[in-house]
């Protein structure tokens, strides 16, 4: 009876968990999103370069990739900050889900 308690416990952490990362909406089968994220105030950026960066996890084992905005414009040279947009991707939820920053600016 214990071992069929942790067994169900277990699945619902994996069910009630596993979304700390998917947008504002998300399906169970599938999710396909892009959603605003944060822009410069002063309005004094011209967007000349945009990067992405994606993190992805597969069956909520294995995750892997970088996909913070400082790591996405140092990788593309861009200097000055515009808009941090995101977009995420899942099949079956647990199976393969990512999540993506878009980082759009001024670069060299």
């Amino acid at each position: 009876m214990v071992k069929i308690i942790k067994i169900s416990s277990l699945i619902l952490m994996l069910f009630t968990l596993n979304q700390c990362a998917t947008g504002p909406v998300h399906g169970f089968l599938f999710t396909s999103n892009k959603f605003a994220g944060e822009f410069n105030t002063n309005n004094d950026v011209k967007v000349t370069k945009t990067g992405k960066g994606c993190s992805h996890s597969i069956l909520g084992l294995f995750g892997f990739g970088k996909s913070g905005a400082g790591n996405v414009a140092h990788t593309n040279n861009i200097t000055r900050i515009a808009t941090v947009d995101h977009s995420t991707f899942s099949i079956l939820t647990m199976v393969y889900q990512n999540y993506c920053t878009i980082v759009s600016g001024e670069g060299i």
